[in-house]
């Protein structure tokens, strides 16, 4: 049954979680505010970001390195009003929405205490008429601490990516600890450190708050969880789809990258009437690692990015169908016009399990005709399949290599004509696949 606005969502009483994601700098915060809304919006869930208000009151010109011990003192009691004046209206309006709600707010209250000396922080409090247990315990449901990579990925350490981040990486380090004390005292906080890898860690942030909600979604993102991709032949009509879904209306876009190696995207994504967007950059690998970092931008910002298109790329139009069946979460790619004609009627099912081949394709929805499986084939990469001519004329475009959740490290190297005779093959309406089977 179609229910786009999601007015059941789940779980089936209203919620609104409001989560303070803090810790050190490059800690992922940012690339993990975007994957957690882009998640629970497939859910049906409205999500609000707070923005950090520290890097809004500095990009207007003040340098906190530069602020002596009174201008400090100042700065800290206008960015807790600051902050909670913002967070407030956020809060305000999630009250007035009919869906679930996630507040995602980039660091909070007490994380002004943790530059400043605790008897000024007392003083803050008192001029402000504040308590700690006010601010910390009553005012967010959920903290999580995302490490600095400074401790634990030193070689991942950067300060590039963000225009207010300055720390070497000692002060990084010291930062982070002083974010980790400020927050002891909550009764919900989660420290996610760098044991594993950046997707891993991304996924580990994702699964503690969908926990926190208390949503079921199977092992979406347990930690030897990995991603599998179907071709799927027919869905049937909206109307008899038999379980709640969210339809996005997505378009990508591939822009011209300055530095090898590097691929970087925008996408648009519509729901309602109502566009969010996203800026994507994909680092080569390193250590075994490709890290993908994800920032929400403003339409202005899409909009002067699109200048920068690749016009090697054609830009990728879908729907994106987000459900649950089975406690399990899947998402339907449906490609549409226009496109190129290796894409046309394409409809990719993608899920997360830690399943094998055979239970996974069990459990996997009857009312879908699943048609082969071709998880980590480079012919099914939208890289590879906004290419605009030919592959056989830009077999020097094409990339063999996907992201670490879709390839082992000795993986062959396709060639590209093998990779096009795959695509049209799985295409034909008469074919027949054994689904089990990845090959």
């Amino acid at each position: 049954m179609k229910d786009l606005e999601v007015k059941d969502p789940i779980p089936p009483t209203k919620r609104i979680h409001k989560l303070v994601l803090t810790g050190g700098p490059c800690g992922g915060k940012t690339t993990g505010q975007a994957h957690l809304a882009t998640f629970f919006e497939s859910l049906g869930w409205k999500v609000f970001r707070v923005p950090e208000t520290a890097t809004v009151l500095m990009s207007g010109g003040i340098s906190f390195g530069d602020l002596n011990e009174e201008q400090i003192l100042d700065f800290q009691e206008h960015l807790v009003s600051t902050m909670m004046a913002l967070e407030d209206t956020y809060f305000s309006m999630a009250e007035k929405c009919a869906q679930n709600v996630l507040i995602i707010a980039d660091r909070g209250t007490m994380d002004a205490s943790a530059f400043i000396s605790r008897d000024a922080w007392e003083k803050i409090l008192t001029k402000l008429g504040l308590e700690d247990i006010e601010i910390s315990d009553n005012r967010y449901n959920h903290i999580v601490h995302m490490q600095s990579a400074a401790i634990g990925a030193e070689k991942f350490y950067t300060t590039e990516d963000h225009a207010a981040r300055f720390e070497g990486i000692e002060l990084a380090r010291e930062r982070d600890n002083r974010a980790m004390e400020a927050w002891r005292d909550h009764p919900y906080v989660d420290i996610i450190d760098n044991r594993s890898d950046f997707d891993s860690k991304i996924n580990r942030l994702i699964d503690l708050v969908v926990k926190r909600t208390g949503i079921n979604v199977g092992d979406r993102f347990s930690a030897n969880s990995r991603k599998v991709k179907f071709v799927v032949s027919e869905i049937c009509p909206d109307s008899d789809f038999p379980v709640k879904f969210t339809d996005f209306q997505v378009v990508h876009h591939y822009l011209h990258s300055a530095q090898k190696g590097f691929q970087t995207r925008l996408r648009k994504r519509v729901r309602n009437g109502r566009a969010t967007f996203t800026f994507t950059v994909r680092k080569p690998e390193l250590q075994g690692q490709t890290v993908e970092v994800k920032q929400p931008i403003s339409q202005r910002d899409y909009s002067n990015l699109l200048a920068h298109r690749d016009d090697n790329h054609l830009p990728i139009f879908k729907t994106r169908r987000s459900f649950l069946y089975e406690n399990q979460q899947y998402q339907l790619d449906i490609y549409r016009a226009p496109c190129h004609s290796r894409c046309k009627n394409l409809i990719l099912l993608e899920t997360f399990t830690t399943s094998n081949d055979d239970e996974l394709v069990d459990s996997l929805p009857p009312f879908l005709k699943v048609k082969k499986n071709v998880t980590g084939d480079p012919a099914f990469s939208m890289y590879n399949l906004s290419i605009r001519s030919d592959w056989e004329d830009s077999a020097e475009q094409f990339c063999h290599r996907l992201s670490s959740d879709d390839e082992e490290e000795e993986e062959n190297v396709y060639d590209v004509r093998q990779a096009h005779e795959r695509l049209v093959h799985v295409s034909e309406e008469n074919t027949v696949f054994d689904v089990r089977r990845n090959e």
